[in-house]
């Protein structure tokens, strides 16, 4: 039997099944899709598996592709459950990832991908268009009047169109990420195609037997769909749906079906196990529902992983994939609008600090109001910076899920200090020094090398200004590598520890030493020896303690742990010394 190949970055449903790669089935969803409105938006994380759907929808409504159905999918629960909608619509679709965001080109660009979309239909379909029709619809030079003729038409003759638009927020995020607010205002207010193609669809969504007969929009946020809308109001947003919670994402069971099968056929050399073990902390724990039987992995970084662990026959080189990367990094923005550290930076680091945070979700906000609290925690929940855990108080409780994501906030963090010229460090002098401290217990020079420079840097000493505050500044710089799995606050023999830098042994298995840290903080004004050695006093007795909770017994291996005590007087590292 051939080995099912990775179907890494593969969004065309029909090529993984025709080219034997393994697919996760899905297709019970579409059930619950269609006991749904016709007329759906739907937001998920990038990376998350938004466009394989798109794909595998249209060649399941296709009325064209009937006969491809049992080739496609009969292995499929759909297959086997078809509804009575299958190979029923003409199909069109958008994927906004296509239009070049450049501000400049961007009006144009837009236009000639839906000229081409829509031309691209119509070919599709001459079996459904008689010639005259097809070119008095090509004549028309603007593509929002051949849409509007192409929905009449197909109601005149009862056809049925179905809808999608892929990543549809794609380039105004770029464009609000790169060119600025006053450049996304323009092109989602004012007077060009684009507004106006959500207001005809908006249109046509409102009127009886308008030939658009379901529509299916998904995107990572709601912000340009409530600002060219002039109010989020096309269909429903079926985001924190329950039934569809596992819609897109891989659960526990199919994450670990995936490693049995390529274990199985000598692919993966690696214990599963181990590899399960790694990915729940590193692409875990999503959840887009209170209600949620499971937490999903990122189906993205699943796939990376598995097809990095088979190529290297080993835990990958690099845990978190570039492209994951990107997509992520266009956020730092909305922490530096106009170059200026804003609330939102605040934010950031208040949920790093603390590690959760309880809010609502908001379904729709205008890009304006980006900087109230309720609407930016919602987008970092959009993004899949948060997830659910629970409620409390009424609100939803949300946390980081995992700790691809928590490296990446931590760099958002010092992009951040870096944007707006607060504060520069050399991060490869900094890795190298993170280096000395996981292989050599050379400790001191990370520590000297961040008090020099905050020295230097007069900026930053306005944002040092507590203990929480500072612990977060030390995890931001401790995330430079991933030697270490850093942890804040853990439940520890009792108590909770500041900082512990646990060793990443599954991937590092020559690393030498574990760090417990504990930080005090003495504002300049109440400064004392005598407080001096209390806080010292306290800070080695919290570490005995720490050091014999199970939580590092577990987890320091073979390494040696070294115990740090640091007492910061204001901004200033006032005391950094081992406690042996």
């Amino acid at each position: 039997m051939q080995i099912k190949k990775i179907p890494y970055g593969d969004a065309d449903y029909g090529k993984i099944i025709r080219k034997n790669k393994y697919y996760i089935d899905k297709t019970r969803f579409i059930d619950q899709l269609e006991a749904l409105s016709d007329y759906i938006f739907l937001l998920r994380p990038r990376r998350f598996g938004k466009s394989l759907w798109i794909n595998l929808l249209q060649y399941y409504y296709d009325i064209n592709r009937g006969d491809e159905f049992e080739e496609l999918f009969k292995d499929t629960y759909i297959g086997k459950n078809p509804t009575p909608d299958k190979n029923s619509y003409l199909t069109l679709a958008f994927n906004f990832s296509s239009v070049n965001p450049s501000i400049q080109k961007v009006q144009a660009s837009f236009d000639r991908y839906l000229d081409s979309m829509i031309n691209d239909f119509l070919l599709r379909y001459t079996a459904y268009f008689d010639k005259e029709q097809i070119q008095k619809i090509q004549s028309y030079p603007f593509v929002d009047k051949q849409l509007q003729e192409i929905f009449l038409y197909c109601s005149r003759q009862k056809l049925k169109i179905y809808m999608f638009i892929d990543e549809y927020d794609n380039f105004t995020n770029t464009i609000l990420t790169t060119s600025g607010t006053s450049a996304y205002l323009e092109l989602t207010h004012g007077e060009g195609s684009f507004r106006y193609f959500f207001n005809l669809l908006k249109s046509m969504t409102s009127m009886p037997d308008s030939g658009l007969s379901k529509l299916f929009i998904t995107g990572v946020s709601p912000v340009t769909m409530d600002d060219v809308t002039s109010g989020f109001n096309i269909g429903s947003n079926i985001s924190l749906n329950a039934n569809i919670n596992e819609f897109m994402g891989f659960t526990e069971d199919e994450t670990r079906s995936l490693l049995m099968y390529y274990h199985q056929t000598g692919d993966l050399t690696l214990d599963p196990e181990l590899c399960m073990d790694v990915m729940k902390r590193w692409y875990n724990h999503y959840c887009f529902t209170i209600n949620a039987r499971s937490f999903l992995f990122n189906s993205d970084m699943v796939l990376f992983f598995i097809q990095q662990a088979m190529q290297e026959k080993s835990l990958p080189q690099k845990l978190i994939d570039q492209n994951v990367k990107i997509d992520y990094k266009k956020l730092r923005y909305l922490m530096t609008i106009d170059h200026r550290l804003n609330g939102n930076f605040s934010r950031l680091k208040s949920i790093i600090e603390n590690q959760e945070i309880t809010s609502d979700i908001v379904d729709s906000f205008p890009v304006e109001e980006l900087t109230r609290q309720e609407n930016f925690i919602s987008l970092l929940y959009y993004f899949g910076l948060l997830t659910i855990t629970g409620s409390q108080d009424g609100v939803f409780l949300l946390k980081i899920p995992n700790l691809t994501i928590q490296k990446l906030m931590y760099s958002y963090i010092r992009g951040g200090f870096e944007d707006v010229n607060i504060f520069k460090v050399d991060i490869w002098l900094l890795s190298k020094y993170m280096r000395d401290m996981a292989f050599r217990g050379d400790w001191k020079p990370f520590f000297q090398f961040l008090a020099e420079q905050i020295d230097q840097q007069t900026a930053i000493r306005d944002y040092l200004n507590g203990e929480k505050v500072i612990q977060g500044f030390l995890l931001a710089y401790f995330n430079v590598t991933e030697l270490y799995i850093t942890q804040s606050e853990q439940e520890m023999n009792k108590g909770f520890s500041d900082i512990y830098l646990e060793p990443f042994l599954a991937r590092y298995p020559d690393v030498n030493y574990a760090y417990l840290i504990e930080l005090k903080y003495i504002s300049r004004s109440a400064y004392s020896d005598t407080i001096q050695q209390e806080k010292i006093a306290d800070a080695r007795k919290q570490l005995d303690q720490y050091a014999q909770s199970e939580r590092v017994k577990n987890t320091v291996g073979s390494t040696q742990l070294k115990k740090l005590v640091l007492i910061y007087k204001g901004w200033e590292l006032d005391y950094c010394e081992e406690y042996i």
